[in-house]
């Protein structure tokens, strides 16, 4: 009888896991982040003092603060109050960087690598806090997995930055969660949320929304995909139900929700053998119930649009992909798979 067995998760997995599915308060796991990305990239380190920390941290917040004044949910932050202060120049850089010091780092330092309560299996810093005197002042230490991550262009920086606009737009809208609905505009490969107060708002890249869930894979062959443009493997955008059954009236359902929207490599979209407007085969619509519920597990407003457009219960979501399938079916007759696959990641 074959054992059940368990594949370790590779360090962009766990990474990915961090900034996907960590708990969040407050923005600050998003900018810390962030800042660790750009100082691994500049090859400094491994010891960082706070100090030297704190400029791309309360950087990466201040500019967020200018595209929404929600970064948490808390009412109040004195950390978040210095940032703003600084915004109006009623504040100067040295007391910025003293106060991102002592207030920034208080908890998002303790709290960067626990996912679902408990932490992952790599660290990409150690906390040297209370080992730092005298003129060095406290300071964290940069690991090898840090350096080895940001030595690949995965665009691991625009995946935070998605995520971040995402989480902010739901606590800055304040709108009850099932009035919230992220939707994707062709011109731009945007996402957006429409108000009746405010009109379109304008969340993020699609494609660097929706990379961290397929981890720089094809959704269908699972080749390696970029969301960086000009790169030569640049992915595409891709309607899991092909497009042409909304424009023609066969699918009445919103054929643009984030559910039927995939990461594809141009070769399984518009390639030789492609998908173009064909229809993927029972297995990939599996798949696509699997990715969709994955997606369920992260924070607003990913969660409840797809739970708004597909359904509440597992069952219920379920149902819906089988009767869009079946609709489909009927009109598009031919089904599709990939010519071939890697192995999978996700």
């Amino acid at each position: 009888m074959s054992e059940f067995t368990r594949n370790d998760l590779s360090t962009e997995t766990l990474w990915r896991s961090i900034i996907l599915m960590g708990r969040n308060v407050a923005s600050y796991k998003f900018a810390l982040g962030k800042a660790l990305l750009e100082i691994a990239k500049s090859g400094k380190g491994p010891a960082v003092r706070l100090e030297d920390l704190a400029e791309p941290f309360s950087r990466n917040i201040i500019e967020h603060l200018a595209l929404s004044e929600t970064q948490g949910t808390s009412p109040s932050s004195k950390f978040l109050n210095v940032c703003r202060r600084y915004q109006k120049k009623e504040a100067d850089r040295e007391e910025l960087i003293a106060q991102t010091v002592r207030l920034g780092f208080v908890n998002v330092i303790d709290a960067f690598h626990v996912v679902n309560q408990g932490d992952v299996a790599v660290r990409f810093f150690e906390d040297a806090r209370k080992s730092g005197s005298g003129a060095e002042g406290p300071k964290i230490v940069l690991t090898d997995e840090l350096y080895a991550l940001v030595q690949s262009d995965l665009g691991l920086n625009g995946e935070a930055e998605a995520r971040w606009r995402l989480v902010e737009t739901a606590w800055s809208l304040g709108l009850s969660p099932n009035l919230l609905e992220v939707q994707h505009t062709h011109e731009g490969e945007l996402l957006f949320v429409e108000t009746p107060e405010k009109g379109r708002i304008t969340i993020t890249s699609s494609r660097d929304a929706l990379n961290g869930y397929q981890k720089g894979k094809c959704f269908f062959c699972f080749g390696a995909i970029s969301v960086i443009s000009g790169a030569e493997n640049l992915c595409d955008v891709d309607h899991f139900f092909p497009h042409t059954l909304g424009r023609d009236g066969h699918v009445a359902t919103n054929i643009d929700g984030i559910w039927n929207l995939v990461l594809a490599c141009r070769g399984c979209n518009r390639g030789v053998g492609g998908k173009f407007a064909l229809l993927p085969n029972i297995r990939l619509l599996e798949r696509l119930h699997r990715r969709n519920n994955y997606l369920i597990e992260s924070c607003l407003p990913l969660r409840e649009t797809l739970q708004n457009q597909t359904g509440y219960l597992l069952e219920a979501r379920r149902e819906f992909l089988q009767n869009t399938f079946n609709t489909a079916k009927k009109v598009l007759i031919t089904e599709w798979e990939p010519q071939s696959e890697i192995d999978r990641e996700f």
